[in-house]
């Protein structure tokens, strides 16, 4: 498949095509570890691509992955496409040569050949020029033998000039040396007083500055005190105030009570007299009620018996009667009969009353227990309303007091939170100055450079910015100066994490021109710590280890203070820095770096930019605890605010439910009064229906005995007389009858006497005593007396409230004037001792102006002489080896006397100007150079040497490679070439170049080697020659038909597969031109070879021929449809069948 093919067959057009190998690994031939390797190219309008196992992988890496499967790139004839027999059978014998030089892998030696051949011209070149320059040295190193005597006696000139210059620069030196002894003498001295004086100053000044924040801090508190005391003079006139308008109330309510005291008196004496009649009242009620209840049950039953002794007498009377009244016993019997019916009339009419009489009685006296109950449950609401009432009273008291003590707490507070506010605005405005003097000591462009990185950070939220330097470490005041001396600028150098946050901030500072910043990206930045000298004590620190900071920030630390020492003067830190290679510092200021120069001078503590930071912390940590005490105290004002206005609610509350409760107990006491009077109306209905029902259970007993009267009477015989007892009877009764009438008309005179005095006794407590109780009750009653008493108890409270308030008021008032005095001592003390240590402080700045001025003359002068000292060493050792008696030769002689040598020796050797003053160094340069060159020829021949051996061995391993493959290849060519032609024979003939005339000469091998470079080829070309039967002369393959050429060639392809076997062959139609026997025997062929267990090598044929098909294993049919090629699987005899179709169309 090609790209230029994509765009045929039927349907749209498409962009890519792709043809898939899949191949059998079970042999692990390809070094894959998988059973199965799909091999797949997919072929673009652009480039081809190459996957494996669905993996992108390149042309190279398929081809070397097919090399080393066996697919052998000098053997290409493992895929032999149609018409490429014809080709091979048609090669000239140099074309056969170069095919078995191919497939004998002799390319690899004609590389290496090349290689050695090119290597071997560069060798011989490089001889050549090597040649050349030791020719010229030769006449170089002629010349300069000439000019060596004339150089003896200038070098000899020339030693005594450098021993002079050595002689005068060692006096110079000397001097120099000297002089600069005293002078670091005389500096150190004036250092060492200029630091007496600067630790004085220090302390002046640190002393100046504590006293005067001692100041300010007492002039802020005189000014609280005064504002307070101006406050508690305010609250104290307003409490007095308060005072007097309560002493006016109470008072007031007082003589209100005393006036009521009396009125009060005389009607609790009432009321004591009242209760004691309606008691005595009670007692007598109560004794005579079982009296009248006795007399009651006295009369009925005299009544009852009465009524029975008169119904007995009117039956015995009528019994008596009743012989006269009827004329027979029937007509008797009827009568009785009419008596009995009308008795059992009224009998069970009055047992109906009796009955409902029962049933008022039990209605009645269930209800009379439910009023009791009620009465007793009004009275106990009506108690526990008065409990809740004075409870609800102690609670409103208790609530008030609270609220009194919240609001004395609340105005604690708003006086702390006061004070905090005025602290919080004083360290406001001293942060704000820190910051200024901050911003003022750096440049204007690194100040805006950073507001913009915070504004920029705060803005876009940009993570992993830490701030600048200064913000991130601490330090004792007594290192401030030597840590910001060393630093600079570099403490407002911007940390972050890495180097992208840095390059994203510099791109907004160029976008909006933001100033300037320098970033320490920490990723970019080494933590690696130097080696610190440990031989030096107390006197050399490390500056890194007396800051302290977060172990995160140690590369830039590091970066910026890692390679300082702090020392403790400069004689120390000069020796340092020399011998460590590291920058030292005083804690003075005054610098030595690693190469030397020296810095110094006076700093101004006042002005420092690490102290400023420090400031700057502390009053924003300070600052931040005030802003958190000034959030408790506006939390704890709001706090009370709300329980206050809660407490002021529930009085409101509790006011309100007293009022409510107060008003439902009087509605409570008059429906108890209510209650007591339905029931007592309901006793009395009670007690009427019981004599109801008594009168009608007595009627009912007489018409009883009246009917069992009556009922003995009916069928009895008439007489006109009683019987004896009967008669006996009757006269027990008519004498008794009369007493018991008298006795009941005695009962009932008693009985109402006595429901007569119960009667008075109930009028005179319900209508009278009870009544008159009440309204006293109602005129002292307890609402009004309590609420009197409260309100009195309340506003004396409220005056005792107001005497503490104003008595703590003077206390605090008093106090505050003993401090208020006591600050303002302070104050006049510290003002005398701010002036003087000003005073001082003006002298000692003077002093040591004084002192600086002589310091830098004399480092200046220090540093001049050491410049020079420097300058003398350097030109001692310009001057080069001196000779040995140099040192001693011109010691003692004087300065002026050496000048004058000096002079004499000059202009002599101004007569050898004209010398070469290198001629000895370039005879010996030269020299050297000669031998180096002869030694790098001698190398060069060795290597000329091994080079062309290896080319031999080359060509011989070339030869052996060409006569191994050409004897492999010629055996089986011959066996192959039996095979296909039965009785015939082929042979491969090796052609061989002849030395004298290069004449062809037929014979096998061998042949001799000729000069690397002129070296001619052994061999010439590869003849064939074959017969197709025995008993015939040998016939070169020119003089063959073209059946016999393939045949030629295809014995040619089977001995080179087997000289070289592939793991799989692919013919395209190599049967086209052969005849039906040599099919045959091709087909034979690879029947043979593809079971072979030794080789196991798979054959895929295209074929229209019948014998190929008959000797395969698996047949595919490739039909064409609508430019659409497809391929099936198709039975061997359907194979065949096709090709019998096919031939005779393809002979016709």
């Amino acid at each position: 498949m090609r790209a230029d093919r994509l765009q045929e067959g039927a349907g749209h057009a498409v962009m890519s095509a792709f043809v898939e190998l899949v191949f059998d690994n079970q042999d692990n031939r390809i070094p894959v570890d998988r059973d199965e390797v799909r091999l797949r190219r997919t072929i673009g309008l652009k480039k081809d691509e190459y996957f494996l196992d669905k993996k992108h992988i390149t042309k190279t890496e398929v081809m070397n992955l097919l090399e080393s499967a066996g697919f052998s790139r000098s053997n290409p004839y493992y895929v032999v496409q149609q018409g490429k027999i014809m080709s091979m059978a048609n090669m000239k014998d140099s074309e056969r040569l170069d095919l078995l030089k191919e497939i004998g892998g002799t390319n690899v030696y004609e590389e290496r050949r090349k290689d050695s051949l090119k290597i071997l011209e560069d060798t011989v070149n490089k001889r050549a020029q090597i040649n050349e320059v030791i020719s010229y040295i030769e006449e170089r190193l002629k010349e300069l033998d000439e000019e060596r005597d004339e150089l003896a006696k200038y070098q000899q000139l020339d030693k005594q000039r450098r021993s002079l210059e050595y002689a005068i620069y060692d006096q110079e030196l000397q001097d120099a040396r000297k002089k600069l002894d005293e002078t670091e003498s005389r500096r150190q001295a004036a250092a060492e007083q200029s630091g007496k004086l600067y630790e004085e100053m220090r302390d002046a000044q640190s002393r100046l500055a504590k006293v005067t924040k001692e100041v300010e801090d007492l002039t802020d508190n005189r000014d609280v005190l005064v504002e307070e005391r101006n406050l508690l003079a305010q609250e104290k006139k307003d409490a007095i105030k308060r005072k007097a308008y309560k002493e006016l109330d109470v008072k007031e309510m007082e003589e209100r009570s005393g006036s009521n005291n009396d009125a009060k008196s005389q009607v609790a004496e009432e009321l004591e007299k009242l209760a004691a009649r309606i008691h005595e009242t009670t007692e007598k009620l109560n004794s005579v009620t079982p009296e009248l209840e006795k007399e009651k049950e006295e009369q009925n039953l005299i009544e009852n018996n009465i009524a029975a002794m008169e119904t007995r007498l009117s039956t015995l009377y009528q019994k008596q009667g009743r012989a006269s009244q009827f004329a027979s016993a029937k007509e008797r019997d009827q009568w009785l009969n009419k008596e009995l019916s009308e008795l059992e009339k009224a009998h069970t009419k009055s047992a109906n009353q009796a009955k409902l009489l029962e049933e008022q009685m039990e209605q009645l006296q269930e209800d009379l227990d439910e009023q009791a109950s009620a009465v007793r449950d009004r009275t106990d609401a009506v108690q526990q309303r008065r409990q809740n009432i004075e409870n609800t009273v102690q609670e409103v008291a208790k609530l008030k007091e609270k609220r009194d003590k919240l609001t004395d707490e609340r105005k604690e507070l708003w006086r702390a939170d006061a004070e905090a506010d005025r602290d919080l605005e004083k360290h406001k405005a001293e942060l704000g100055r820190c910051e200024r003097q901050l911003e003022s000591a750096m440049p204007r462009d690194i100040n805006r450079g950073l507001m913009f990185v915070r504004k920029v950070v705060k803005q876009r939220n940009i993570k992993g910015v830490h701030g600048a330097l200064i913000e991130l470490f601490s330090c004792n005041s007594r290192f401030s100066t030597a840590v910001e001396v060393t630093a600079g600028n570099s403490l407002f150098h911007v940390v972050v994490d890495s180097d992208e946050v840095a390059s994203q901030i510099i791109k907004h500072l160029n976008e909006e021109k933001g100033g300037r910043v320098s970033f320490l990206p920490l990723n970019r930045l080494s933590s690696k710590v130097p080696d610190y000298p440990k031989d030096y004590g107390t006197d050399v620190l490390p500056m890194i280890k007396k800051l302290k900071f977060d172990e995160k920030f140690k590369p830039a630390m590091l970066q910026v203070f890692g390679k300082t020492l702090i020392c403790r003067d400069l004689d120390v830190g000069t020796n340092v820095a020399r011998t460590t290679q590291l920058n030292c510092v005083t804690l003075e200021g005054d610098q030595v770096s690693k190469r030397g120069s020296l810095t110094g001078g006076y700093h101004d503590t006042r002005t420092s930019r690490v102290e400023a930071m420090k400031l700057i912390k502390d009053l924003s940590e300070q600052q931040a605890v005030l802003q958190t005490q000034t959030e408790k105290a506006q939390a704890s004002v709001q706090r009370l605010d709300q329980e206050i206005s809660q407490i002021l609610g529930e009085i409101q509350k509790l006011e309100a439910k007293r009022v409510h409760m107060k008003d439902a107990t009087e509605e409570l006491e008059k429906e108890l009064h209510r209650m007591q009077d339905k029931q007592q109306h309901s006793r009395k209905q009670l007690e009427q229906k019981q004599q109801q029902h008594v009168s009608i259970t007595n009627s009912l007993s007489q018409i009883q005995a009246n009917m069992e009267s009556l009922r003995s009477e009916f069928g009895s015989d008439m007489k006109s007389t009683l019987t004896a007892a009967e008669g006996k009877e009757l006269s027990a009764l008519n004498s008794e009858l009369p007493t018991l009438k008298s006795r009941l008309v005695e009962c009932k005179t008693r009985a109402l006497e006595k429901e007569t005095e119960k009667q008075e006794l109930e009028t005179l407590l319900s209508t009278n005593l009870l009544k008159r109780q009440k309204e006293l009750e109602s005129m002292t009653g307890p609402f009004g007396e309590e609420e009197a008493a409260d309100l009195l108890d309340q506003k004396r409270a409220e005056l005792n409230s107001a005497v503490a308030l104003v008595e703590d008021l003077s206390r605090k008032q008093s106090a505050v004037d003993s401090r208020l005095e006591e600050v303002q001592q302070k104050l006049e003390d510290l003002g005398a001792e701010q002036e003087k240590l000003q005073g001082y402080e003006d002298q000692e700045e003077r002093i040591i102006q004084d002192e600086m001025k002589i310091m830098e003359q004399l480092m200046a002068r220090r540093n001049m002489l050491m410049q020079k000292r420097d300058e003398l060493q350097r030109k001692i050792r310009d001057l080069g080896s001196l000779p040995s008696d140099a040192f001693e030769k011109y010691r003692g002689k004087r300065s002026k006397e050496l000048h004058g040598l000096l002079q004499r020796c000059n202009n002599e050797l101004k007569e050898y100007s004209h010398v070469n003053k290198k001629a000895l160094d370039q005879y010996v340069n030269f020299t050297e150079q000669r031998e180096e060159l002869n030694k790098r020829q001698g190398e060069l021949d060795k290597s000329d040497q091994k080079i062309r051996e290896l080319i031999e061995v080359l060509d011989h391993r070339k030869d052996e490679a060409i006569e191994r493959t050409f004897k492999g290849v010629a055996k089986n060519f011959k066996e192959v070439f039996s095979e296909l032609v039965p009785g015939g024979l082929g042979q491969l003939v090796m052609q061989k170049k002849r030395r004298a005339d290069d004449a062809d000469l037929e014979q096998d091998v061998d042949g001799a080697s000729q000069d690397p470079g002129t070296r001619n080829e052994k061999y010439c070309g590869v003849k064939v020659k074959v017969k197709f039967a025995s008993g015939t002369e040998t016939i070169s393959i020119n003089q063959l038909s073209g059946g016999q050429k393939t045949v030629v060639a295809l014995a040619m392809i089977f001995a080179i597969q087997r000289c070289d076997p592939a793991p799989f062959y692919l013919f395209d139609e190599i049967d086209a031109a052969l005849d039906p026997a040599y099919r045959t025997a091709v087909g034979a062929m690879i029947k043979k070879q593809s079971t072979d267990e030794r080789i196991q090598t798979q054959f895929i044929c295209t074929t229209f021929r019948p014998e190929l098909v008959k000797v395969a294993d698996k047949i595919f049919g490739v039909s064409h449809k609508n430019r659409i090629s497809q391929v099936d699987v198709v039975e061997k005899e359907d194979a065949l069948a096709f090709i019998e179709e096919e031939e005779p169309e393809k002979s016709a």
